[in-house]
């Protein structure tokens, strides 16, 4: 499954974890991502969305859902 919102397109993004003794190690933080079912061009498509674009209303669910 992509790890990418279709609608912001916010991915994953990296950074470091910073140990007492201040040795860096390299990580990588991923979006919460849902495969939904969402209204796109007047049709009903399923798309990899993130949670936060979910909640603040940017999708169109489909009304018999």
């Amino acid at each position: 499954m992509s790890r990418k919102c279709d609608i912001c397109g916010k991915g994953r993004t990296f950074g470091s974890n910073l140990t007492f003794s201040h040795r860096k190690i390299n990580r990588s933080w991923a979006p919460n991502i849902r495969k939904i079912k969402a209204v796109v061009d007047g049709k009903t498509k399923k798309i990899n969305v993130c949670t936060r674009c979910l909640r603040s209303g940017k999708v169109e669910r489909p009304q018999n859902f």
